[in-house]
């Protein structure tokens, strides 16, 4: 199998990366991706005209890819940069509206911010646990419920909301004015909210909507490896650099062959990280695709756990202090793994699949 990317994909991947790296360094972050909106309007425009969100959808939907190595391109430029900006709800989004057969020139060019809200505090993953209901009125449906950590919806225009509906699960459009929305910051950095719906007015998208939230579900499960990766790699680098600087006993610290052996580990599990992405990545849309973005995600969070703490042991206690970008690093890989499922739910269903 060839894994080089794509002369387009490769010249996207640099464009982004290098953009993030000029207009968005680590100290710039930690001005805007702490405090509301958290994130930066202005930085989202330009990742908007940079064509990132083209590269979310398909050519059907007026995108530029969609597929699941577009996805990882983009997302593992973001985790790079740390970028809190609500490009996984964009994504998430855009496969919902592609099954709906909906327009999606709002969303890709950045006119519309959508978050798309499937969890809840009682169905933190499973889809069949959701039990926010819609009900159809003489003036439409309205939706009733509480939407638990949905992601960019603090700055979202529309929301796009799983409810039960007619014996399954269907997909509604609600603007986000008609909502109750509370949203609050991540600690990692980013922003989330609270969605309660007490008869809010809203607009079917999708009816039976399990395979598609299944879908949206999946993409948003191999852009969170892709970003972790991407976070990885840096804090990787970054450590060895230190492991180069730093003297003990009149020697670098890099010297020491235990250190040594830890950095090595490091990339062996880095390199593994990207070897189940790049496999889910590639399942994505197929029949396996729940099963390996799954195998994916208990992979990148054992993995991702791993490289902070060994970032932040072998740095010692700089890399605890808020000036200093492994700290950022290390809290963002750590709630990655609390993003659509942690560790244990999906190491449960990739041994459910095995069982049946």
């Amino acid at each position: 199998m060839d894994f080089n990317l794509t002369e387009d994909r490769q010249m996207l991947a640099d464009t982004l990366s290098r953009f993030l790296a000029d207009q968005y360094p680590v100290e710039h972050r930690i001005k805007v991706a702490y405090d509301a909106p958290f994130s930066d309007p202005a930085l989202w425009d330009q990742i908007v005209e940079l064509g990132a969100l083209y590269a979310l959808a398909p050519d059907s939907a007026g995108g530029m890819g969609g597929t699941g190595f577009d996805i990882s391109v983009v997302f593992e430029a973001l985790g790079k940069a740390l970028c809190p900006e609500p490009v996984l709800g964009a994504l998430m989004a855009s496969r919902l509206l592609t099954a709906a057969g909906a327009g999606q020139e709002a969303l890709l060019t950045g006119g519309t911010k959508y978050a798309v809200a499937i969890t809840e505090i009682d169905a933190p993953y499973a889809l069949e646990q959701i039990s926010t209901e819609a009900r159809e009125t003489d003036r439409g449906f309205v939706l009733s419920g509480r939407k638990s950590t949905v992601y960019g919806g603090q700055v979202a225009d529309e929301i796009l909301v799983a409810a039960r509906h007619g014996g399954g699960l269907g997909v509604f459009a609600v603007k986000a004015a008609d909502a109750n929305i509370t949203g609050y910051g991540m600690m990692d950095g980013g922003g989330a909210a609270e969605v309660l719906l007490d008869d809010t007015p809203a607009i079917l998208v999708l009816a039976d909507a399990e395979a598609a939230l299944q879908d949206a579900v999946n993409a948003g499960i191999v852009a969170l490896c892709a970003e972790a990766v991407g976070a990885m790699e840096v804090t990787h680098a970054i450590t060895v650099d230190y492991l180069k600087q730093r003297k003990q006993f009149g020697v670098p610290i890099g010297k020491f062959q235990v250190l040594q052996h830890r950095a090595v580990d490091m990339l062996t599990e880095i390199e593994q990280a990207r070897s189940i992405t790049i496999k889910a990545a590639a399942e994505l849309g197929g029949e396996d695709a729940a099963k390996y973005a799954s195998m994916a995600k208990n992979m990148i969070g054992r993995a991702a756990r791993l490289v902070a703490e060994e970032s932040i042991q072998m740095h010692g206690g700089i890399a605890m202090t808020w000036e200093y970008a492994v700290s950022h690093y290390a809290k963002r890989l750590v709630m990655l793994d609390a993003q659509l499922g942690d560790t244990d739910y999906h190491l449960s269903q990739v041994m459910k699949g095995y069982a049946a």
